[in-house]
């Protein structure tokens, strides 16, 4: 069976179609196997742009409540990633529900394959956390909408180092709103999640001269970042650091209610989705204490650009070209946001959906 409802997701969102998560989602497809334990969610989104392009992520989510949550906050992201970014692409997403470190299988990841190719392209992924580029491959045996496959196999392999780039790229530009220099040299960066992008954002911080302290919830990739790139590990009262850039690169929903009071950052710049719990009181929040918010859909966007480039038939160098090009997007972005007197989200929001809304009108014609 292709599409097997979670009644208990649905029970506890009462209202579902009338949720500002859900709100504009084509379709939401439950998938079930019982044979590899396979249990996931696509969200398109939207496909007004073109295929709902968004990477899967696999996750031990506490229940099918919170899966649900997430990949509809995940799936419309993307859709506001692609446009702002200028892609030719609809916003998607699917979540796995497991430990990737435990739960994960080829076959579980074929059968997954095989759920993605009967939506017949309207929904393509790619990598996201808890997924690799081995994994890919066992979904691209078994459909051919699927990017972010190894080089070897005639794909961009893995995205997350350009993620990271355009993620050190939208910093470097709140720096420069911010200090009137880009200059990153001994400023304190925390990075929360040294994941793949984490790890490479790491990286970049600390060839730039920044002072970089780092928190992830495995222990052994902790030690290993904090030995290889001079970083410093805390592992409590995080959000009480002294630093000048908070990069959250983990899961959303880290800048909220009791962080922001606490947060002593001047910027935050990172890969990690939906940073903001609540968009506009939040992103309200962080506009009147002075903190310069970098829109996480529009600095993380990358790794999508690099997967695109599969399908639009640029090479690895002008994915980095356009990646850069995050740099002048963010200024012009944080610029625009002090003029009109409104969020740096709600800017970015409105540069996204106007490109959609065009492209709408154009089809209604």
């Amino acid at each position: 069976m292709i599409v097997k409802e979670s009644s208990k997701a649905i029970a506890e969102m009462p209202g579902i179609f009338q949720n500002p998560a859900f709100m504009g989602h084509e379709q939401v497809v439950f998938c079930h196997d019982e044979e590899t334990g396979l249990k996931a969610i696509i969200g398109v989104h939207s496909t007004v742009l073109g295929p709902a392009l968004g990477g899967t992520r696999m996750w031990n989510y506490a229940n099918d409540a919170e899966a649900l949550r997430d990949v509809l906050r995940l799936s419309r992201g993307m859709t506001y990633k692609a446009s702002i970014s200028g892609l030719n692409l609809g916003g998607g997403k699917a979540v796995i529900i497991g430990d990737s470190r435990k739960d994960k299988s080829d076959e579980l990841m074929k059968k997954f394959g095989e759920y993605v190719d009967s939506l017949s392209g309207r929904y393509i992924t790619a990598e996201d956390v808890g997924i690799n580029t081995h994994d890919m491959e066992m979904v691209k045996s078994k459909t051919d909408h699927v990017t972010g496959i190894p080089e070897s196999m005639g794909g961009s392999g893995d995205p997350s180092p350009v993620t990271a780039y355009g993620v050190f790229m939208g910093m470097k530009a709140a720096a420069k709103y911010r200090w009137g220099t880009d200059n990153l040299e001994g400023k304190k960066v925390f990075v929360q999640g040294v994941g793949h992008v984490g790890e490479t954002l790491v990286k970049h911080l600390s060839d730039s001269g920044a002072q970089v302290m780092i928190n992830d919830i495995h222990e052994d990739t902790l030690e290993r970042i904090s030995k290889t790139y001079n970083a410093t590990i805390v592992r409590e009262n995080l959000f009480d650091l002294d630093m000048d850039i908070y990069a959250p690169c983990a899961l959303g929903a880290t800048v909220n209610d009791e962080t922001i009071g606490r947060l002593k950052a001047e910027v935050i710049a990172g890969a990690a989705n939906n940073q903001l719990a609540d968009e506009l009181r939040h992103g309200t929040m962080l506009r009147e204490k002075g903190i310069v918010y970098a829109p996480d859909f529009l600095i993380n966007a990358g790794g999508l650009i690099n997967v695109y480039s599969e399908i639009a038939k640029y090479d690895r160098a002008e994915a980095l070209r356009r990646t850069e090009d995050i740099y002048n997007t963010t200024l012009t972005i944080l610029t625009e946001a002090e003029t009109h007197g409104i969020t740096t989200h709600q800017a970015a929001l409105k540069v996204a959906e106007e490109r959609v809304a065009k492209k709408r009108e154009q089809q209604r014609a």
